[in-house]
């Protein structure tokens, strides 16, 4: 790491129903390739990034949650400390664009108040498939004050700006003052920590003051 320079640790989490493709959104983002056998998760899956936004380095610490009900009280505990949310349907599955609802409820009660969410329709390549019109969709996101994407884990389309569009809104309400570090379980480092350190020291402590 460069000398100096400022250093955040977002904790990021994907949500949403089953075979939405958060799981190969993830890997798209992470390892840029399509995940063609993608088992269910069990519980939560992890992985992390660095990427540079507005000259800061930003770690992206990325949970993948399981999306059956049966797993939604063990996932629940993950939205805390979370600076940004991932909540994602599938543009050809109606029946998940309706459980949006569901899932924005539970990141409105369970994350931190000044959370980051990104409404995201993935398999937008599904083109004949589709059920879900991006002009539905993106007025739910305006009215509920959601970014907004579409994308195809497949192609690899939107994949990276999903999580740079929702990094750089949380590095600009940081910088504006509308949020703080502490709310959202922020860490920042001038150079004095390693990513490592950083990453142990929010495995450790997954919490915030919500």
């Amino acid at each position: 790491m460069t000398k100096g320079k400022t250093l955040y640790l977002f904790k990021f989490l994907i949500i949403g129903d089953p075979n939405v493709g958060k799981s190969c959104l993830l890997y798209r983002f992470t390892d840029n390739k399509f995940k063609t056998q993608s088992n269910h998760t069990i519980g939560v899956d992890f992985a992390s990034k660095v990427i540079d936004v507005g000259g800061k380095s930003v770690k992206l610490q990325i949970w993948d949650t399981a999306g059956q009900e049966r797993f939604r009280s063990v996932t629940r505990s993950y939205y805390r400390g979370s600076a940004g949310v991932v909540l994602v349907y599938d543009v050809a599955s109606r029946e998940s664009y309706n459980h949006i609802t569901n899932w924005l409820s539970d990141a409105r009660a369970l994350a931190c108040k000044d959370v980051t969410i990104i409404l995201v329709g993935n398999k937008s390549d599904l083109t004949q498939e589709r059920e879900v019109t991006f002009l539905e969709a993106s007025r739910i996101a305006q009215e509920n004050d959601l970014l907004f994407l579409e994308t195809s884990a497949l192609s690899g389309d939107n994949i990276e700006e999903i999580f740079y569009k929702c990094a750089r809104s949380i590095v600009s309400k940081i910088d504006s003052g509308e949020t703080d570090l502490e709310s959202l379980g922020i860490q920042k480092s001038e150079g004095s920590s390693t990513l490592s350190d950083m990453s142990q020291t929010q495995s450790n402590s997954n919490s915030c003051q919500c």
